[in-house]
């Protein structure tokens, strides 16, 4: 038990040899120094009161902990004002014991055998955080933060370098109270950490169409007897002509002839699709990314007018990161590419009144990573490989060997394609803005003689080593266009 006095007297004890009393004082130093606590708010403590100083002080109690009162007269009555808050017990006419019972305030009141009041406190009651605040030097040894109680809770104030102390300090203070909503955080983040994420959509898409059918058409003619045919076989992978090229062959009179049309067409088509949006935010805020636009799409009919909603579309990016050490960024982050395509398009409405709605070719990712400053890891990926391949023709006729030829159609369609997302975290600071170059720089308009005798759009400036059409020597590329 550690003692503070306060307006204490000097005691001389004439018994102690000399040599006695430094082994005296050594003692008390260790003990001391083996006792004290880390937080002088809560600790077991004995006060010694005067005349001068014995109404009105404040005294803080840690919860199931104790303080010793020494008085200058002696007690012979007590009165506490929630005993189920606080509790005094008197050991010795001079000696009052202050025992925290439960978390609160209370009134004590000490009188002597007089009815005179010797001394009066407010008691506070409250959980002892000197463990806490230890705990929290220790495991964040950069931070200065401090704990006070708030009724059941505490509440956390003070600085921390880095967000993810603060998100370490509020774990630990929950831990240890018990209860997540009885922790306050009034931690100030000293610097908080800018993530810059890149994302990079590639995507390669090959397609091939092919089509190879053969129409007949023919009539006989005989007397009274006539006979006629057709065989128009379709395209069921496209439902469609592809093409209206076609390769005719008649023969034949007007009463007796026989026609061949054959319809061929084949298509090849390759699509390369990179996108990189970059986006910067705050360690634990959000940011949103969208470079595109909107169209609308008819969503009902009131009163006679089309109601519509816009639908957005381009290159979205949206993401939270959180720096959780040096080397540690989590990242929750959507990317979405879409288009506008007329794959999709939906026709509704009567025959006289239709509306066309075109579709959306999405290609969307959400998921949560975490990953160095500066790494990069592939968000997610598709690998298709599509494959139709429709045979149509007259029935037996179009199974026969060579000749079925003749009675049958073939339609194929195939389409490959390679998706991959990759991110890219930085832990970025901001720079002087001289050292920023504009994708606008040295793109200037062309004179007017340059568009009308050369049809240049934009001025033209040497390559490396000589000297700029405006008088500037140049190292390197620049601009919009060079020779």
């Amino acid at each position: 038990m550690i003692r503070f006095s306060l307006g204490m007297k000097m005691v001389t004890h004439r018994g102690l040899s000399g040599r006695a009393l430094p082994v005296m004082m050594l003692v008390c130093l260790m003990t001391l120094l083996c006792l004290a606590p880390t937080s002088g708010a809560f600790a077991g403590s004995e006060m010694r009161l005067n005349a001068a100083s014995a109404n009105g002080r404040n005294i803080d109690v840690g919860l199931n902990k104790s303080v010793v009162i020494e008085t200058p007269r002696d007690v012979r009555d007590v009165l506490v004002s929630s005993p189920s808050v606080a509790d005094a017990v008197v050991r010795t006419p001079r000696r009052v014991y202050i025992i925290g019972m439960a978390i609160g305030q209370a009134n004590v009141i000490l009188f002597d055998g007089n009815g005179n009041q010797i001394a009066s406190f407010d008691v506070n009651v409250a959980r002892d955080n000197a463990s806490l605040a230890a705990l929290l030097r220790r495991m964040i040894p950069s931070s200065n933060i401090r704990v006070d109680g708030v009724g059941e809770g505490v509440a956390l104030s003070g600085s921390v370098e880095r967000p993810a102390d603060a998100e370490k300090a509020m774990d630990l203070a929950a831990t240890y109270v018990g209860d997540r909503e009885k922790v306050s955080n009034y931690i100030s983040v000293e610097a908080r950490e800018q993530v810059q994420i890149r994302v990079t959509v590639a995507e390669v898409e090959r397609s091939v169409i092919k089509q190879l059918g053969i129409s007949m058409g023919g009539a006989l003619s005989r007397g009274i007897f006539t006979s006629s045919g057709q065989i128009s076989n379709p395209f069921s992978v496209a439902l469609q002509n592809m093409s209206e090229s076609a390769l005719g062959m008649s023969l034949g009179g007007t009463d007796n002839y026989l026609t061949t049309v054959v319809q061929a067409m084949e298509r090849n088509g390759l699509i390369r699709t990179l996108a990189e949006p970059n986006l910067t935010a705050i360690s634990g805020e959000k940011a949103d990314f969208l470079a595109g636009g909107e169209f609308p799409i008819p969503v009902g009919l009131d009163d006679g007018k089309i109601m519509v909603e816009f639908k957005q579309y381009g290159v979205a990016l949206s993401f939270r990161p959180i720096v959780l050490s040096e080397n540690r960024i989590s990242l929750q982050i959507k990317s979405e590419v879409s288009e506008i395509s007329s794959d999709q398009t939906v026709t509704v409405g009567s025959t006289n009144a239709q509306l066309s709605i075109p579709g959306l070719r999405t290609r969307r990712s959400s998921t949560t990573l975490e990953l160095p400053s500066g790494g990069t890891m592939a968000m997610a990926g598709l690998l298709r490989d599509d494959i139709r391949k429709n045979i149509d023709g007259f029935p037996y006729l179009k199974d026969l060997p060579v000749l079925g030829a003749l009675f049958r159609s073939r339609d194929y369609k195939r389409n490959q394609t390679e998706l991959v997302f990759f991110v890219t975290p930085y832990i970025v600071q901001p720079v002087a803005k001289s050292k920023v170059a504009l994708p606008t720089k040295n793109v200037e308009p062309s004179s007017d003689m340059n568009d009308i005798f050369l049809g240049a759009l934009t001025r033209r400036y040497d390559m490396v080593g000589g000297n700029g059409r405006r008088g500037v020597k140049y190292n390197g590329r620049f601009g919009y266009s060079y020779e």
